[in-house]
């Protein structure tokens, strides 16, 4: 059993998808890797809420999640118009936050589309699976629980 300390402070999933939304917070509670998990609905709930944690006027109350996990297609705002947001408003200043992109069915097209965007680290099938977050947590948060 993981330490509390050890655990990531919140990670957020970002995904229309009630279904995968369910499993994959299922997955990471049952496996202990964050104190909290926040489910936001689409690219623009996520925006709103990163311009509010993260931003340096931050009032403290929010917290900057540690690991972000988005959905490619959704409504109002999806993956790859959030991360254009994101870093129109500079929400990618600091490399604090780790970008993982979901995708049910990506095409070649979406695969290279993720390659120009910086922040994002690597890209999963739906839904994730323990091997998914053991890979994810020893590769980009090793040095935190060392």
């Amino acid at each position: 059993m993981k330490e509390a300390s050890e655990m990531l402070d919140l990670v957020l999933l970002v995904d229309d998808d009630d279904t995968t939304n369910y499993l994959n917070k299922r997955l990471l509670t049952d496996m202990k890797v964050a104190k909290e998990i926040l489910v936001l609905k689409n690219g623009k709930e996520a925006i709103d809420y990163l311009s509010k944690a993260c931003s340096e006027t931050s009032d403290g109350a929010t917290k900057c999640p540690d690991l972000i996990f988005l959905d490619i297609k959704m409504p109002t705002m999806d993956g790859f118009e959030f991360l254009e947001e994101y870093q129109r408003k500079g929400l990618d200043a600091g490399d604090h936050v780790i970008i993982l992109m979901l995708t049910s069915s990506a095409s070649f097209y979406d695969l290279e589309r993720i390659k120009s965007f910086k922040k994002v680290k690597k890209h999963y099938s739906k839904a994730l699976t323990n091997h998914d977050v053991k890979e994810i947590l020893a590769e980009f948060f090793q040095k935190r629980n060392s």
